[in-house]
């Protein structure tokens, strides 16, 4: 089996053009000191997804300056709302920035500010149509917990960073947030309630359809 060629790898992950008011997000985000938006190629298949399920309830842990929310919200049908959590207000305050240049009306968003550790537990059961997460890395493993919970049967769960800037698949990579991240795949790949599969688009986005 052939590896997949840099040439070939670069023309996918930009074979669906990042839009302007995406790309100004992620600049912003960038300039902020924000955590690394999601790429081009996983913003393609977050909306892929989304409107795959028809999701109109979408939550989302990490807002980041609003660059995956977009695409989420890009995907969705024009009733659905995207509900996302991030630590930072200030974060969230270009993310809405964002939302709005992009001409989503404030009821389509939900924002939270606070841990994502300390608000998911209050989330209901089975509440959402998908669920993507793309936060503090070394914390990935409560926010998966609950998300699975949270997803309704059919739901998808999206994780980004999952191959780590390469380092996921390096076993001489053993620092604590790899490891995390490599073991998190695996028992996700292994959870009896998940259809999973990891997708080399980005740094790495692991998709899964809860039972």
């Amino acid at each position: 089996m052939s590896g997949l060629k840099p040439a070939s790898w670069s023309y996918a992950e930009e074979f669906v053009p990042e839009p302007e008011v995406h790309e100004a997000a992620r600049r912003r985000g960038v300039e902020l000191g924000a955590a690394s938006p999601v790429g081009t190629g996983a913003g393609a298949v977050l909306r892929l997804l989304a409107a795959t399920v028809g999701a109109r309830h979408v939550l989302e842990v990490g807002t980041g300056a609003g660059t995956s929310g977009l695409w989420l919200l890009a995907g969705m049908p024009d009733d659905g709302v995207l509900t996302t959590i991030d630590v930072s207000a200030e974060h969230q305050r270009l993310a809405k920035q964002a939302y709005t240049e992009a001409g989503y009306p404030h009821q389509r968003t939900r924002v939270i500010t606070g841990a994502a550790a300390e608000v998911l537990p209050r989330m209901a059961d089975g509440g959402y149509d998908m669920v993507h997460v793309d936060a503090d890395k070394d914390t990935y493993p409560t926010y998966v917990e609950h998300a699975v919970r949270l997803l309704r049967p059919g739901g998808v769960l999206v994780v980004d960073n999952m191959l780590w800037h390469d380092r996921v698949a390096d076993p001489a990579a053993r620092d604590e947030t790899t490891s995390t991240l490599r073991d998190l795949g695996k028992a996700l790949r292994d959870h009896d309630d998940l259809v999973t599969a990891l997708l080399p688009v980005s740094d790495g986005v692991l998709v899964a359809v809860r039972r």
